[in-house]
């Protein structure tokens, strides 16, 4: 027999009111709490608690608060990526982030899928699919990518692109849903 935490950890449906889902929600509910809180001068606080809140935060990354993600866990960022104001990483699934990566205000990582038929969704169940942002990625202001979606490196997303499909290394996409106006030299 399977929990909910291992069904939702193997990219299957679950049902998101496990007791044992729910304490990590409530540790990463904590941990934010605290980062968003933290004094904004105090960088040593705040790298310790995304450190301890994420899977992985690489070496000289920032994230400014606020941040906001469901488990922690389940992101994991290199090193060398900032992320502006208001970033959102709904990691149900993985959520990688490469190196390099620019990240603008209030950028949405979305995981987190629901049953299109009316029974299922009624009855809560719910699934993911991990997201993959590669190196050296600029995320402009307000995009949302969606779940199961791999952006390729260097890749440039326009402020406000909803990213529904892959994106292929060294492009510029914008739009909704975002799509491929011009090839960048990496």
């Amino acid at each position: 027999m399977t929990t909910m935490r291992e069904r939702m950890l193997a990219g299957e449906l679950y049902q998101a009111d496990d007791p044992a889902l729910s304490r990590d929600l409530e540790r990463a509910a904590a941990l934010s709490h605290r980062l968003n809180a933290a004094d904004p001068t105090d960088h040593g606080l705040r790298r310790e608690l995304l450190t301890e809140l994420l899977g992985r935060f690489g070496e000289d990354s920032e994230i400014r608060p606020p941040f906001r993600c469901d488990y922690g866990y389940q992101t994991f960022v290199g090193a060398r990526t900032f992320a502006n104001f208001g970033l959102i990483s709904l990691d149900v699934a993985t959520v990688t982030i490469g190196d390099d990566v620019q990240i603008g205000p209030n950028v949405q990582l979305l995981t987190a899928w629901h049953p299109v038929e009316a029974g299922p969704r009624r009855d809560k169940w719910e699934a993911a699919s991990p997201i993959v942002i590669g190196d050296n990625v600029w995320l402009g202001g307000g995009a949302i990518v969606l779940p199961g979606v791999t952006i390729g490196d260097n890749t440039v997303v326009g402020a406000g692109a909803v990213v529904t499909r892959d994106l292929p290394p060294n492009v510029v996409a914008v739009g909704n849903p975002a799509r491929v106006i011009r090839k960048v030299e990496p």
